[in-house]
């Protein structure tokens, strides 16, 4: 597969002269499910906010599709990559959910008939179709966010950008997000979070890319996340499975499993090959 994104040597510095980004570079080939990890003030906002054009690049280059993001492609790569914001409310503000879903499509001058599939295949694709017709301030905070997720799906982009997908959701509205973000992966979807939740990049990403202070200090796949060294520089934590495993060398299990499935399968060759000694013996 081709590179949908690719971001070289890309800096940023704030009005403030504070500098968010120092010399970055990543490609992300198509399909991609890309989790984003880093502590606080890493540069994550700031970097997605470069991969749909709301922010354009001071040094180095975005290229989205094989085009170069700047002024004069800046409103063509908000097509082709959605942006979820970390606060739904910075995002959905119509009337109802159908206008606030509808929004996106309008502005690109769809068809009236076309402007509704998308609007019900968008709200279908996060369970909220029923909820067409309510205004959004009676919504909870976590359907908020899968109608800012429908908003984005009903323009039907290339690639999907979430901050802190899981941010202030409790556990039930966190599993449903992540049912979202796996059947966008099943169509074809590039999806980017960044987040700090090292127990969501362990179950669902294929690669990690880890920053701090606008620098990346490492990227590959989610074991990176065992590595002790960098999720201390990164003031990360291991994802809980592989906390039990880390705690317990003694079950000497290559590599250490990340997420529950992983674990059941690790423990039943370890059980199996315990019971093949015993009898062995």
């Amino acid at each position: 597969m081709a590179n949908v994104v690719e971001v070289n040597d890309l800096s940023f510095v704030y009005p403030d002269g504070s500098r968010a980004l120092n010399g970055i570079s990543f490609s992300i080939r198509e399909g991609s499910r890309v989790a984003i990890l880093g502590p606080n003030g890493a540069g994550k906002s700031t970097l997605l906010l470069h991969l749909n054009g709301l922010n354009l690049p001071q040094q180095g280059t975005v290229r989205v599709l094989e085009r170069k993001v700047d002024r004069k492609t800046e409103k063509w790569v908000r097509t082709v990559v959605g942006m979820v914001f970390q606060d739904p409310d910075d995002q959905v503000f119509s009337a109802t959910v159908w206008d606030d879903v509808a929004f996106g499509p309008l502005n690109m001058g769809l068809a009236d008939d076309e402007i509704v599939s998308r609007v019900e295949r968008a709200l279908q694709a996060v369970g909220m179709f029923e909820h067409r017709d309510k205004p959004p301030y009676n919504l909870s905070y976590g359907q908020k966010k899968r109608v800012a997720i429908a908003g984005v799906l009903a323009m039907e982009p290339k690639v999907i950008v979430l901050d802190e997908p899981n941010a202030f959701l409790d556990p039930a509205g966190k599993k449903q997000v992540v049912r979202i973000l796996e059947n966008l992966h099943q169509r074809g979807i590039t999806i980017i979070i960044a987040t700090h939740d090292v127990d969501l990049a362990a179950e669902w990403a294929d690669q990690v890319i880890i920053i701090k202070d606008g620098k990346i200090i490492a990227e590959g796949e989610p074991w990176l996340l065992t590595d002790k060294k960098l999720v201390e520089e990164a003031s990360l934590r291991y994802p809980l499975v592989a906390q039990i495993f880390l705690a317990m060398p003694e079950f000497k299990i290559n590599p250490v499993p990340l997420t529950v499935e992983q674990a059941i399968k690790a423990m039943r060759r370890f059980l199996n090959a315990q019971i093949s000694n015993k009898a062995i013996l």
